[in-house]
């Protein structure tokens, strides 16, 4: 028996078309590389003779496992993921897939894209839609100010830019680079 495990919030099931690509390479990279190669291992280390005291078959059995439950979740997950590969028509505000630049209370500026829960990269910048960040800061346009109730507390944010290409080609409004001095000085919003 299973120990019982509480309900997890159902993620959006929706996915960039390059985050699609991404999932169905690693899907076939396990699947016809990876997988071959552990059931290889697995048959080698079979051969040696005894299996209860076989280290090699013991991990290459824990491994094979955990590529078929890989598998199973990608084969189930692509399947019930809508691609997202059009713009908005509206492409001044905020939207899944677009590239945002916000500034805190600090002046401090920082890029990000909302994408799916699947795609989410914290290197990039890519953030998942139903974070708290991407949440408040959907429909905004440049300049528009919003709250994100974030692990650190309450905080506000401007939006300095809005792209649904690559932010390193887009410049801010007006011609300024995007690594202007603050323009006005957001308040940081206590839990209290």
């Amino acid at each position: 028996m299973s120990r019982w495990r509480p309900p997890q919030a159902a993620s959006t099931a929706v996915i960039t078309a390059e985050g699609q690509r991404r999932l169905k390479t690693e899907l076939e990279e396990l699947w016809r590389v990876r997988r071959p190669d552990v059931v290889k291992a697995l048959a080698a280390a079979a051969a040696e003779g005894d299996r209860s005291e076989n280290a090699e078959y013991t991990y290459r059995k824990k491994q094979l496992g955990e590529i078929d439950r890989r598998v199973r979740y990608l084969g189930k997950r692509l399947e019930s993921l809508r691609v997202v590969d059009t713009r908005p028509a509206d492409t001044s505000a905020i939207f899944f897939g677009a590239w945002f630049e916000i500034e805190d209370a600090d002046g401090n500026v920082r890029r990000y894209r909302i994408v799916g829960p699947d795609e989410t990269d914290a290197a990039t910048g890519c953030i998942s839609i139903d974070s708290p960040l991407a949440r408040a800061a959907l429909k905004k346009r440049i300049d528009d100010e919003f709250e994100a109730l974030l692990p650190g507390g309450k905080r506000r944010f401007t939006v300095v830019a809005v792209s649904y290409t690559d932010m390193a080609t887009v410049r801010s409004p007006r011609g300024a680079s995007r690594s202007r001095p603050a323009r006005r000085r957001a308040v940081r919003v206590d839990r209290g």
